[in-house]
């Protein structure tokens, strides 16, 4: 197995499919097919603050569920749209706005469809993805070594949200404790979840949410090769969201 794991999108649909390209992907009826059988795998938050949160849904689903071709699991992002589409009370704020607003501009046929393709896609894949072929984990926010192969509410929080603390930072941001640096499993913990400026390697981790949306790049994360390759972000550079 050789896999690419993709880093947050957010709706930056443009620079994905130039991402792939870039990895070497061609491109059969719309969607990106490696040579070589490579596996694209979403490490979540596809939609939210980008301009085409819509369109990623709709070709995210067509690589993961239609063509069986990608594997995804689920942000925190993804988890709030999923939510809002079971019509609970969510705020739509912190981006779901952005994905909200395209949604109601879409005809009632083309809402149901994609509310349909969404959820399908929530209720189809892993909170996480164990993957031994590369020897690696792929989990929006991370996880805890000692947590790999269980789930529960408190690891849901994790791998969604991160080591949070329960307090916020003046920006309102939740506050999170570096988790990586205590990190000591011998398998690859690739997530992403918070932008940095760099793919950031500690221990057996590596963040690969390079803030595309923010301005800066989409990042992969190549395994067995263990090699990272980005593209520029086409948004404006937002420099308080990197920390």
């Amino acid at each position: 197995m050789k896999i690419d794991v993709i880093g947050d999108v957010h709706g930056c649909l443009n620079e994905l499919k130039q991402l792939f390209t870039e990895l070497g992907y061609q491109w059969k009826d719309g969607l990106p097919v490696h040579p070589d059988h490579r596996i694209p795998v979403f490490l979540g938050d596809i939609t939210d603050r980008g301009p085409a949160s819509v369109e990623a849904i709709r070709f995210v689903y067509r690589l993961v569920i239609e063509s069986g071709q990608a594997k995804y699991v689920p942000g925190n992002h993804c988890n709030k749209l999923y939510r809002y589409f079971k019509g609970n009370n969510v705020q739509e704020k912190h981006g779901l706005e952005t994905t909200t607003a395209e949604f109601k501009n879409l005809s009632k046929h083309e809402q149901r469809e994609v509310k349909r393709e969404f959820m399908e896609l929530i209720d189809s894949s892993p909170l996480y993805e164990v993957l031994p072929d590369v020897n690696a984990v792929i989990a929006h926010a991370g996880i805890r070594e000692e947590d790999i192969g269980q789930e529960n509410k408190r690891i849901t929080t994790f791998v969604l949200y991160g080591d949070i603390t329960g307090d916020k930072l003046p920006d309102g941001r939740p506050e999170r404790k570096d988790w990586a640096q205590h990190y000591q499993g011998d398998r690859w913990v690739v997530y992403g979840h918070t932008p940095v400026y760099e793919p950031r390697f500690v221990n057996q981790t590596v963040n690969i949410d390079t803030g595309c949306v923010f301005g800066n790049k989409l990042t992969a994360f190549r395994l067995p090769e263990e090699e990272t390759v980005s593209v520029p972000s086409t948004m404006p550079f937002v420099e308080e969201k990197f920390n």
